[in-house]
């Protein structure tokens, strides 16, 4: 898997947890929460489709380096990286 892939799948793990928002408007550096409108129970939800999805292991200790699209992108490619 390429980390150009990465974007994409991040997007489209968060259109399965927000079917309504509008990715393509999502600021990069907005906090996806705030930005997605979605609770700690949706933002669990949603690094575990990561982990499922991608295979990797995502610490507790690690989940506000997922808080936003350039933040998840960095961090799941460096993940991806060392494995």
């Amino acid at each position: 898997m390429s980390a150009l892939d990465l974007p994409a799948i991040v997007k489209e793990e968060l259109s399965n947890i927000a079917p309504d928002a509008d990715m393509k408007a999502l600021d990069p550096r907005a906090d996806l929460r705030e930005a997605l409108d979605i609770d700690s129970m949706d933002f669990l939800n949603f690094i575990g489709a990561l982990h499922r999805r991608l295979a990797i292991e995502i610490a507790e200790i690690d989940y506000p380096k997922l808080m936003t699209l350039d933040k998840a992108v960095a961090y799941l490619g460096s993940k991806l990286t060392a494995k």
